[in-house]
């Protein structure tokens, strides 16, 4: 149980550190890497729902035993990012640079995997 908070609270940290700035970084995005971003609901639609998800991973690491089953889909979030980089790779689509980003979240994705497993042995079912 242990490793599963420290796990989730490592990546809602780490999350909420690399996301927030997304919020102020907009317009720089299109200027460093164009072209310009030409719907912002779906950019700001994408850091919210993102933001989200770290704070359901302090959640998690707050209780891991009780929260378990919000695992499964952290690990979709983590796993389905993944995917996605590594299609739009061999397509073309994105730059190498960008596999970068996707490693971190590579590593939680699988952290995320092992946490499961160790948190299922230390389940405590209470008495029926």
């Amino acid at each position: 149980m242990r490793f599963a908070r420290v796990v989730f609270l490592i990546a809602g940290i780490w999350g909420l550190l690399v996301l927030t700035p997304l919020y102020f970084a907009f317009d720089i995005i299109g200027q460093k890497d164009p072209p310009a971003i030409t719907h912002p609901s779906f950019y700001f639609g994408f850091v919210i729902v993102a933001i989200a998800w770290q704070i359901a991973f302090l959640f998690i690491a707050r209780d891991p035993v009780r929260l378990r089953p919000l695992m499964v889909p952290a690990m979709i979030e983590k796993f389905g990012y993944v995917t996605t980089l590594v299609v739009l790779a061999l397509q073309s689509r994105v730059r190498g640079s960008e596999a970068v980003v996707v490693a971190a979240d590579l590593l939680l994705g699988i952290l995320f995997v092992v946490a499961y497993l160790k948190t299922s042995d230390t389940a405590v079912r209470p008495e029926q």
